[in-house]
């Protein structure tokens, strides 16, 4: 089972470094739909299912297909012709490393041996978390935000796809 968990999770990183490093935005969108699933494949291996549904759901589902709607509409050169460097890539290199080596050291000091989900077996956690997201108190209005933000960002997209097609510009 491990070794299963370690092959996703390989194909999982290298499918997110296909996404960042694709010259073509249609086969980056398309690396980035494999690289959420392989995450939601990764959250079943790990008995949260929860979690697994709400990723092919939002992000494989909403986030993933809308980018492609706004390639698509936007009719942009499908292929990068600029660099593929930036400048200052050595300082994102060293803020990597130091996050990676941050993270190796908080874990290899982690004696919880529990569950790293947080989910109780009764389900109860994971039932705070849906009243949570419903409550105007807590998470329900970032949720409606970020709605709002999407349905600007596709109307934006429409908008310019037909205002191209009018001649206009």
């Amino acid at each position: 089972m491990q070794t299963l968990f370690v092959i996703i999770a390989a194909m999982t990183l290298s499918s997110a470094l296909m996404a960042v490093t694709s010259r073509h935005l249609m086969h980056a969108a398309l690396w980035l739909v494999v690289a959420l699933l392989g995450v939601a494949v990764l959250f079943a291996m790990l008995e949260a299912g929860f979690f697994a549904v709400v990723q092919v759901l939002i992000y494989v589902g909403a986030i993933a297909i809308l980018i492609i709607f706004a390639i698509m509409l936007t009719r942009k050169v499908m292929e990068d012709t600029g660099p593929q460097v930036v400048k200052g890539w050595w300082a994102a290199a060293l803020a990597a490393a130091v996050l990676l080596t941050g993270l190796i050291l908080v874990f290899s000091n982690w004696n919880h041996t529990g569950d790293l989900a947080g989910a109780s077996p009764d389900g109860q956690l994971i039932a705070m978390l849906g009243t949570d997201l419903v409550n105007p108190l807590r998470f329900a209005v970032p949720f409606e935000v970020a709605s709002v933000l999407l349905i600007a960002a596709l109307v934006g997209a429409i908008y310019i796809a037909s205002d191209r097609k009018g001649g206009q510009r």
